[in-house]
């Protein structure tokens, strides 16, 4: 087989033109989705003439929040190391994908990005500010006023108006940036519930992102709703009433009284609401059409901590599992959002432990959908918001627990059996962070906020001769102390497999994401 004349010509004219539009024009939204769809025709002229490309009549994205390439490596070699390997020649379910890049997070006012301006970019082929949700850089954040005509289209919104089933899971609450990109518009993505608006510059009129997923039928003719919602963030459609919370006996966050989750039941045919893991269970796929899941107050557990949920609630997996049921009856096809959540929390607080398990967690999620689905027909997408100040150094030997104590080699290279110490004296963790809040102990707590306290002394690390660094409540040492770890600004890594998935190459702006959903799907965004 051999490439098409017409294509090795055109492609460096195009390469250039994506060059001159960056650097010479003047930054907008419409630049924005210009660019990305010519980086797009730009790859599509590197495939082979006559190639039979299928449609994909089915997109998965998958979004590990917080996961940069450092959180990727650590979580292969300790899912490696917990089935008795050595544990670097591991790998994830997704490292096996046949197309990778690499993804620039930045947002257009932020050299390190938040999730709301990166995934409003994956979502809606136009890069934004950080803080507001698929809306474009013209609005000034937390102002209701300037929030008019500068809304951004979003996939999953084509994807219902094409008659496509859509869904959004997520172990964060369903309201955060991430999974709220999809389906809500806001100019401030911490207004989660009515209740915030007391938060805001300027809430106006503005509705709230909780009352936007529940009103999502409505606000987008041709739709018939979202097929499938599941998460946390139970807290902001319920009424700020006792008892509101049936887990809990606590209140809801919303002052105007309105129950959503039954309002979600009234507004569509066949629908469900649960909250915890027995009424999931119970969930019939083929009869239930439209499912909302809100199985924790705020966000849902770490993937370490399910078990001990109070009222129970599904893993990742499960719920991955349980969208993909509901959603692959429609014969047109659908597309689903499925987020990590939680490797972005633990990583704030500097807990490597959860942060690793959530990406195996969310591995697992995407061999399962591999499983389930054709990929002749399906386009499956993995990939981070963002990445994390987190570092794997220290010269370990091979093998040595990467949640533990660097053990490297003697002068012979032989295994050394005794930590290494650094000029200080002290030994210390493979893994660490740049900032933080620092390593502290506080005994009897069994969580990633907290288990360890010794006093941190002015310009001297802590001894942790004595303590075990891979317990799940070690918070990690950190080079300059904050009151919580911050996002990185690197790329980040993007795997893809299945239909239209050679469109993923290169090192790509994220919203170039968005174009290659469209086109693998063969949407026209009009």
């Amino acid at each position: 087989m051999i490439l098409s004349k017409i294509n090795l010509w055109l492609w460096p004219a195009i390469f250039l033109s994506t060059l001159t539009l960056s650097s010479n024009a003047q930054e907008t939204p419409a630049r924005w989705y210009e660019e990305g769809r010519a980086v797009v025709e730009r790859n599509l002229s590197y495939r082979y003439a006559n190639a039979e490309i299928p449609i994909a009549k089915n997109v998965i994205l998958f979004i590990g929040d917080g996961m940069g390439v450092s959180t990727v490596t650590a979580a292969r070699i300790l899912a490696g190391q917990l089935e008795g390997n050595p544990g670097e020649e591991h790998e994830l379910s997704f490292e096996t994908f046949p197309n990778v890049a690499l993804a620039k997070t930045y947002n257009t006012d932020a050299q390190v990005p938040d999730s709301a301006g990166t995934m409003t970019a994956m979502v809606t082929g136009v890069k934004t500010d950080r803080g507001i949700i698929s809306i474009n850089q013209n609005v000034e954040r937390g102002d209701c006023s300037t929030e008019a005509g500068n809304e951004l289209q979003t996939f999953l919104e084509l994807a219902e108006t094409k008659g496509m089933s859509t869904g959004v899971v997520s172990t964060a609450r369903l309201t955060h940036a991430t999974p709220a990109a999809n389906y809500a518009h806001s100019m401030e993505r911490d207004f989660e519930d009515d209740g915030d608006a007391e938060n805001l510059r300027n809430a106006g009129d503005c509705p709230d992102i909780a009352r936007q997923l529940i009103e999502f039928v409505d606000n987008v003719p041709g739709s018939d709703g979202i097929e499938v919602a599941m998460g946390g963030g139970r807290r902001n459609f319920i009424p700020r009433t006792d008892g509101a919370d049936p887990e809990t006996g606590g209140q809801g966050g919303r002052l105007d009284g309105r129950n959503l989750p039954e309002e979600w039941v009234e507004n569509h045919n066949n629908a469900a609401y649960v909250w915890n893991k027995e009424q999931f269970d119970a969930i019939d796929s083929q009869s239930v059409d439209h499912l909302l899941g809100l199985f924790n107050p705020s966000h849902m557990q770490y993937s370490y901590d399910t078990p001990a949920d109070r009222g129970g609630e599904p893993t990742l997996t499960e719920m991955t599992a349980k969208a993909i049921e509901i959603v692959s009856k429609n014969e047109q096809g659908y597309y689903l959002n499925i987020e990590a959540g939680r490797i972005d929390h633990a990583h704030h607080a500097v807990n490597p432990f959860r942060a690793l398990r959530d990406t195996i967690e969310l591995a697992s999620a995407v061999k399962t959908a591999v499983e389930m689905v054709d990929l002749n027909e399906t386009l499956i997408i993995v990939t981070a918001d963002h990445s994390h100040v987190f570092t794997i150094a220290g010269y370990p030997k091979r093998g040595n627990p990467i949640l533990g104590k660097v053990v490297g080699l003697d002068a012979a290279g032989q295994p050394r059996t005794e930590p290494t110490l650094a000029r200080d004296g002290l030994p210390y963790t493979t893994l660490g962070y740049a900032n933080g809040r620092g390593f502290a102990e506080t005994p009897g707590r069994n969580s990633a906020e907290a288990i360890y306290t010794v006093p941190v002394q002015e310009n001297r690390r802590a001894d942790l001769s004595d303590v075990d660094t891979t317990h799940e409540g070690f918070h990690s040492e950190s080079l300059v102390h904050m009151s919580s770890e911050t996002h990185a600004g690197e790329d980040v890594a993007i795997y893809a497999i299945g239909a239209g998935s050679d469109l993923i190459r290169g090192v790509m702006e994220q919203n170039v994401i968005f174009h290659v959903m469209m086109e693998a799907a063969q949407m026209d965004a009009r």
